[in-house]
């Protein structure tokens, strides 16, 4: 762990990130949520103009492992979720790992806790990046669908 506070007081978390899905992460032994998106769950389909479907969630998880997995990642925690993960922002260099997610398509502008990454939603729908191109479902409902609540 870092001794810079992050937004919280709590300190950074720093250190090379395993990948858990496409928006969340540990690192140095700590689970982190990123920040104001919501990714496509791994076992989440979306569906093309044809009505092929395919794996959005899962090129979700591939697209942050792509960029993060494996590599020296800094966190600044924000709050704690229901679950007990830190909910951080991320970055590795100057890259916000959740902004680069909403921008390319393969997560959402988490509205109901921040409106920071709205711009890039409606950039990558505009250029139809990501799952932009297809019909889905919001990862939020999806997940009350498939838990029933």
């Amino acid at each position: 762990m870092s001794e810079d506070p992050g937004e919280t007081g709590a300190p950074a978390v720093s250190g090379l990130a395993n990948v858990i899905d496409g928006d969340s992460l540990e690192v140095d032994g700590v689970s982190i949520r990123l920040f104001g998106v919501d990714a496509f769950e791994s076992a989440q389909y979306c569906y093309r103009a044809n009505g092929t479907r395919w794996r959005c969630g899962h090129w979700a998880s591939v697209e942050l492992d792509r960029l993060a997995g494996g590599k020296q990642i800094e966190c600044s925690p924000v709050e704690k979720d229901s679950y007990g993960r830190v909910v951080a922002r991320c970055r590795r260099g100057s890259t916000d790992l959740a902004r680069h997610l909403v921008a390319g398509g393969w997560g959402l502008a988490y509205r109901k806790y921040s409106e920071d990454y709205v711009a890039d939603e409606e950039a990558a729908r505009g250029g139809s990046r990501g799952v932009w191109g297809s019909k889905f479902e919001a990862p939020w409902d999806w997940r009350r669908r498939i838990r029933g609540g």
